[in-house]
């Protein structure tokens, strides 16, 4: 199968299963027009992480990563009124796109975006903040172990840790590669496989962002 497949496919559900939604095509028209990388979730894998959201009940989650705020913006539509997402963002930049496509959203009220390097900020999240109940990491690949044990920490029992882009095209699966991505994602999994605080899997993608896949642990 060609990636011309896979985005037929991805184009196909896309268009039966998810209506047009102004405000998720603003944030990635604004997040182009400002120049951020094209890197934000595929619109099935937003769906995706607003879904399992709402599937747990999902009253408080945290970002790693927040981008051009498109990730953000389909996991903040899945809480409640009175819920809370913290948006961990180490671009000044990025984080000026996302607040105006959350605000165009009209989810500045349960938003908050944080800038600096998450590896810093994460320690300063009080205990009234959390436990968060779903935690997604889209951040630099390399410091995913440490991102994985903060989101153990802060969460609960039944919380999703959901981590993007860990198949990076295969490459994942060389244990002889020298990309600190790669050796992130498999320091990642070796962390992963010997928690005994939670229960993982790995589903690989493919689609319009390419070949790639998810991590997804359950806090137990």
């Amino acid at each position: 199968m060609s990636e011309s497949t896979w985005e037929a496919v991805d184009r196909y559900f896309g268009d039966l299963l998810l209506a047009k939604d102004p405000a998720l095509e603003a944030a990635l028209t604004e997040s182009e027009a400002a120049g951020l990388p094209e890197i934000a979730v595929a619109p099935n894998q937003g769906a995706l992480l607003n879904l399992l959201a709402k599937a747990i009940g999902a009253r408080r989650i945290l970002e790693i990563g927040t981008l051009g705020g498109y990730s953000t913006v389909w996991l903040a539509r899945a809480l409640p009124a009175d819920g809370k997402l913290v948006s961990l963002e180490v671009s000044p930049k990025h984080a000026e796109v996302a607040r105006r496509n959350v605000d165009n959203a009209g989810l500045s009220g349960v938003v908050e975006i944080r800038v600096g390097r998450a590896i810093d900020l994460l320690p300063r999240i009080t205990s009234d903040e959390g436990p968060f109940d779903l935690v997604f990491v889209d951040a630099d690949k390399p410091s995913n172990p440490d991102y994985f044990d903060w989101a153990v920490r802060l969460a609960r029992k039944g919380s999703l840790i959901v981590i993007d882009n860990v198949v990076r095209g295969g490459a994942v699966a060389d244990g002889d590669s020298f990309d600190p991505n790669v050796k992130g994602v498999r320091s990642l999994a070796e962390r992963m496989a010997a928690d005994k605080r939670v229960s993982a899997t790995v589903i690989q993608t493919v689609g319009v962002k390419g070949y790639d896949g998810l991590a997804i642990a359950l806090v137990l």
